[in-house]
């Protein structure tokens, strides 16, 4: 084996490392004596640190000029359905892998000293979410895919439902209820298109090749619905794939959207996050905004809107009204909140409303703003709830009137809790700027109306209404609660903790650009799969752009990909009700010039 082999099959496994080392360091937890905290505590905190180190190698080694899957590994599984063990890394997914790992030794700092019940199980809780997050993340097959995502329901369940405040069972069955029926939806969805997508016989859930055979068809139903105008779609010239498309597309879509809207979440199934925030302790809820959030935005991006492109473009203006809702409607909520750890909480609904926007623009701006912002929201929402977890443990208190004047006694505290607010209402020169001036930018040149764009830019000073107005009423004025003034500032393992997080708001903020390179590759061939089939002019361009292409030989051993089978040509009844989608669905979303 020459030394190029050697590198290959080096980094086909270095995926496996990533997604398995906390359950190998989980075992090793579970030997630990029950009433040895300390012990525990530093496995999962080597476990977490090696599985940084192992998410940053991931990121060094993508090449964004290279293939769009990277560090692929692929092994069959159960052959006889076709679903095989195919990991890999786009752009997107590999900052988010990133992400996670970082965020992972960080959670375990933050509960060192908070979590005194069942430590050997809360840790044990984390780490099999970190391999379940990882999993999702790095799935390229798509049952895989789904495995890890029911996977992480279970342990989040248990972070808020046993170690949460006073209803802590009422919030972790709430969200344990809320996104396992949209999973369920999914899954429905997902063996639709297993089944539609490729003849009997070639049938797989490798996502390559789902996607691969619904091209032909998406565009077969978006050439018969611009051609049949206002009397609908004729499905009798349309192959057995394409009249299965027209037919069941919209529902498959639906499926798949509100399960991803669930996670995200938006407006209006997102009564659960505030609940789930306010029950949960300050770990799970860094994990839940910093990654399980960001679980609804890269399915739209990896899995609806590709998949589907054409009922997405139908539906982007609806799904638009719904993210600039959920943009005003969080800021004003957190306007009227008085429990600082909802406030936070309803942050999340608004910044989470732009990445949405972004990734219904469907323009370049907007899909770069709306990843980079999913780098962005974990990073500054996660810190909040960090550094108030911290707040939270000195005084047992939620509510501002409990605080003010803090200032004086937390001097350190408070200028980082400053520096992330910064962050959070994008102050120029932080992350938060950069992702939200791109998603507006990217929304006011796709084809939606103006006021999206200017609705949503409102939400920016709303943003800077409530925070502030949050970081007056607690950290300035006068020093007036007697327990206030005992208060000690960050000690070494507490300012260790939160101080990453400000290097990486004014490193993202300042240095954006090698973010953005990564996420580039990802960008253009989201944007083009959501216009697919859409210009005839660009057609070919198009298909180079959107055609998914594993690699073909993967690691020493692993069957190949096969390409896509050709669509048989067959006519197929369709439901009239559902061939009466308007012609507009057939239009590239217009570009306003600047």
């Amino acid at each position: 084996m020459n030394f190029f082999d050697f590198q290959t099959s080096y980094d086909s496994r270095g995926l496996n490392a990533v997604i398995w080392l906390p359950v190998v360091f989980a075992l090793l937890v579970v030997m630990l004596p029950k009433g040895d905290k300390g012990q525990i505590r530093v496995a999962t905190l080597i476990a977490m640190l090696l599985d940084m180190g192992l998410a940053i190698w991931a990121f060094l080694r993508f090449q964004p000029g290279g293939r769009e899957f990277q560090l692929e590994f692929r092994m069959p599984w159960i052959n006889e359905i076709g679903v095989s063990y195919h990991l890999g890394v786009d752009g997107l997914a590999v900052s988010l892998v990133l992400l996670t790992g970082v965020l992972g030794p960080l959670v375990v700092l933050s509960s060192w000293s908070f979590v005194q019940e069942r430590v050997k199980e809360f840790h044990l809780a984390l780490l099999l979410l970190q391999t379940a997050m990882m999993g999702a993340l790095c799935s390229v097959d798509t049952l895989l895919f789904y495995v890890f995502f029911e996977a992480m329901l279970v342990p989040m369940y248990l972070l808020i439902g046993v170690w949460g405040s006073e209803e802590r069972q009422m919030a972790a069955m709430k969200f344990f209820l809320y996104t396992l029926v949209g999973s369920l939806l999914m899954l429905v969805a997902m063996l639709a298109v297993y089944f539609i997508a490729q003849p009997a016989g070639a049938r797989t859930f490798d996502y390559a090749q789902l996607y691969n055979g619904l091209m032909a068809a998406s565009r077969e139903v978006s050439q018969c619905l611009k051609a049949g105008g206002e009397a609908g779609c004729d499905p009798t010239g349309l192959s057995a794939t394409g009249a299965a498309l027209l037919r069941f597309g919209p529902y498959m879509f639906f499926a798949f959207a509100l399960a991803f809207a669930i996670k995200v979440p938006m407006f209006p199934v997102h009564t659960w996050l505030p609940d789930a925030h306010v029950q949960a302790p300050v770990a799970g809820s860094i994990v839940l905004a910093g990654v399980m959030l960001k679980m609804g935005t890269f399915g739209f991006w990896r899995f609806a809107v590709p998949l589907f492109p054409t009922v997405a473009r139908h539906w982007q203006t609806p799904i638009a009204v719904l993210s600039v809702i959920g943009i005003v409607y969080g800021a004003l909520m957190c306007l009227a909140q008085r429990d600082i750890k909802k406030l936070i909480a309803y942050s999340s609904v608004s910044h989470l409303g732009f990445c949405m926007l972004g990734i219904i623009a469907f323009t370049k701006e907007g899909a770069s703003g709306s990843a980079y912002q999913m780098l962005n929201h974990g990073v500054s929402t996660g810190a909040l709830f960090l550094l108030f977890g911290m707040l939270y443990e000195r005084r047992h208190a939620r509510l501002m009137s409990e605080y003010g004047g803090i200032a004086k006694v937390m001097p350190i505290y408070s200028a980082f809790f400053l520096i992330i607010t910064f962050s959070s209402i994008a102050v120029p020169g932080t992350n938060g700027f950069v992702g939200e001036f791109l998603v507006l930018l990217g929304a006011f040149k796709s084809g939606l109306p103006l006021w999206f764009g200017v609705l949503a830019g409102t939400a920016v000073v709303l943003g800077a209404a409530y925070m502030l107005w949050m970081v007056q009423r607690v950290f300035f004025g006068p020093l007036a609660n007697p327990e206030n003034k005992g208060l000690k500032d960050l000690n070494k393992r507490e300012f260790f903790t939160a101080l990453p997080f400000v290097i990486m708001v004014l490193v993202m903020g300042l240095k954006p650009q090698p973010f953005l390179d990564v996420l580039a590759p990802s960008t253009d061939r989201y944007v083009a799969r959501a216009l697919w089939a859409s210009d005839e002019g660009h057609l070919n361009e198009q298909q180079v752009k959107v055609r998914v292409r594993p690699n073909p030989a993967g690691p020493a051993g692993a069957p190949a990909i096969a390409p896509p089978p050709p669509t048989p040509v067959l006519g197929m009844p369709v439901i009239p009700t559902l061939r009466q989608m308007p012609p507009r669905i057939m239009q590239a979303p217009g570009q306003r010039q600047p």
